[in-house]
């Protein structure tokens, strides 16, 4: 007979290892986990990378967990993967009808960052509510003040295990950056340009573009925007939003416009472009 294909990203997951995992702080290369000298992820970005990207998320040595420890735990995994397809085993026993000719593989959805966003803003699960585990997005609509963003960065988010979006920093106005918050690890990279810095006469021919920035776009400054969303448990909301908007331009600072915001500190990372990147 023919023979049946591995079609499906399976992720295991150890339970109750996952949570002291996550917030270790310790990168790949401690675990002796690198893919070389200059692998720099931590252990939580590869976590993470693992639960989003599953199309079946197996949940082992539950036998070792109790029962509101599986349900606490099942409740975070479907904030950071709400379509994939649980199963809870002992010694890794996964049923094969679960990971054989299942067709759930899908690249483009694996492409398409920006469901991350979607999916996030509405769904739930029982277990979310009674555990406390939730997520909220932030959205405004001026740039941080990279100096202040900076010392923000140096504390870390009460009660935040996954954050990820879009942010717009007044001293990179051209650049989109890219935010990822994986437990203690923290990335800012930059993630393209703002379709408001690009040829608008090119966005015209793009009719799913003209879609996007129909529903977002703004008369002064186009799709910049801060948007992040924001995963944990029990999070201050409140406070962790009035943190990030202590970081935003003042109406003053707003005033000197984008030549004025291009002296102030930035203290944050240099980005390379991605044309320097290839070179």
């Amino acid at each position: 007979g023919e023979l049946a294909r591995l079609d499906t990203m399976v992720t295991v997951v150890d339970g109750p290892r996952f949570l002291s995992d996550f917030g270790s702080g310790d990168d790949l290369l401690d675990r002796g986990l690198g893919l070389d000298d200059e692998d720099d992820r931590s252990i939580a970005d590869l976590l993470v990378d693992q639960v989003e990207l599953a199309d079946v998320l197996v949940l082992n040595k539950t036998d070792k967990m109790s029962r509101r420890e599986v349900a606490r735990l099942t409740g975070i995994l479907r904030k950071l993967n709400q379509t994939a397809t649980f199963a809870q085993t002992t010694y890794g026993r996964v049923p094969l009808d679960l990971i054989f000719d299942t067709g759930l593989f899908d690249f483009k959805r694996v492409e398409q960052t920006e469901d991350w966003l979607r999916e996030l803003q509405g769904s739930h699960t029982p277990e979310t509510e009674e555990y406390g585990i939730g997520s909220f997005v932030y959205r405004r609509r001026r740039p941080f003040h990279p100096g202040r963003l900076a010392a923000v960065f140096e504390g870390c988010f009460e009660g935040v295990l996954r954050a990820k979006g879009v942010v717009w920093l007044a001293t990179r106005h051209e650049v989109a950056g890219a935010l990822s918050i994986a437990g203690d690890s923290l990335s800012l990279e930059p993630g393209g340009p703002w379709l408001a810095a690009l040829d608008q006469a090119e966005l015209a021919d793009d009719p799913e573009t003209l879609e996007w920035v129909g529903r977002i776009w703004e008369p002064d400054h186009g799709d910049r925007r801060q948007e992040l969303v924001f995963i944990g448990i029990e999070m201050p909301q409140e406070a962790i939003e009035a943190e990030l908007d202590g970081c935003l331009l003042t109406d003053a600072e707003m005033a000197s416009g984008v030549s004025g915001w291009a002296s102030l500190d930035d203290p944050l990372p240099g980005w390379i472009a991605p044309e320097e990147d290839e070179l």
